[in-house]
């Protein structure tokens, strides 16, 4: 499975930690950036990796940036993206089971790695529960013909 990856330098160290779990693991990564703790500016970085997921190189995404917050609301606004905050391990879960999310986002600020790691095997490890959920998501969808 290929994830996307991105971050800003407030997410990068924890963007790393995820990028090596996930090799350890087997996955198979794109890193979007960025590459460094220098200042960047993170909708650059959460649009690269929703575009991946989009366009189906990969199957899910995960951003950081120093609250998730402003990452999340960039890659939410490409078509098709539904990216939550896994803010704790029911969330990260719920997201994927009722929402159907396909990317997650996660504050370097604000959230330990020994937090986060866990949550990204619950986003990735969870299966879409469908039935009542899926006209929601289907709402959510016509939203972006607005």
């Amino acid at each position: 499975m290929v994830i996307a990856l991105g971050s800003d330098h407030a997410g990068f160290e924890l963007k790393e930690a995820i990028k090596a779990y996930l090799i350890k693991k087997g996955y198979e990564v794109l890193d979007e950036g960025t590459h460094s703790l220098d200042r960047v500016d993170y909708p650059v970085y959460g649009k690269a990796a929703a575009m991946d997921v989009v366009s189906g190189k990969a199957k899910y995404g995960i951003v950081c940036c120093g609250s998730a917050e402003g990452i999340s609301i960039a890659a939410n606004k490409v078509k098709g993206i539904r990216c939550g905050i896994g803010y704790n391990d029911d969330v990260s879960r719920l997201i994927r089971q009722h929402n159907n999310a396909n990317m997650i986002a996660f504050a370097g600020r604000f959230m330990s790695v020994e937090e986060v790691l866990p949550r990204v095997d619950l986003f990735l490890n969870t299966e879409f529960e469908g039935g009542r959920h899926a006209e929601r998501v289907q709402e959510i969808s016509d939203i972006e013909n607005c």
